[in-house]
């Protein structure tokens, strides 16, 4: 059974720093496209940044850019996503995930909370 493991996640003071990993076990993470997500209460999953396959290609959503940065290790089967300059709004439950044309898979999430 194919399963994605997130960890990192925790309380951070606004300004400071963590770095989210996701390992994958029984998928080679180097034929998938992943990205990071993340869902507050009562709202919908957002893609947060996303990193492709062969070339490495990457892209942020708008309220991250310059501040979050994912990157992959194919030989250890991992994405991680380092957040930096963390803000209140950051809080929320982060989703790894891995895409290979219909087959989707996710992780169980991590809770990132943001506050003073």
């Amino acid at each position: 059974q194919v399963q994605l493991v997130e960890s990192g996640g925790g309380l951070v003071q606004p300004g400071g720093s963590l770095r989210l990993s996701c390992e994958g076990f029984r998928v080679s993470f180097s034929l998938y496209s992943l990205s990071w997500y993340r869902q507050t209460p009562g709202k919908d999953r957002e893609l947060v940044a996303y990193i492709g396959t062969i070339s490495g290609s990457t892209s942020y959503a708008d309220a991250v850019k310059g501040r979050f940065t994912i990157s992959r290790d194919n030989v250890k089967n991992a994405v991680y996503l380092q957040m930096n300059s963390l803000k209140p709004e950051d809080t929320a439950v982060y989703y790894c995930k891995a895409d290979l044309v219909q087959i989707h898979y996710w992780g169980q999430g991590t809770q990132v909370t943001v506050s003073s």
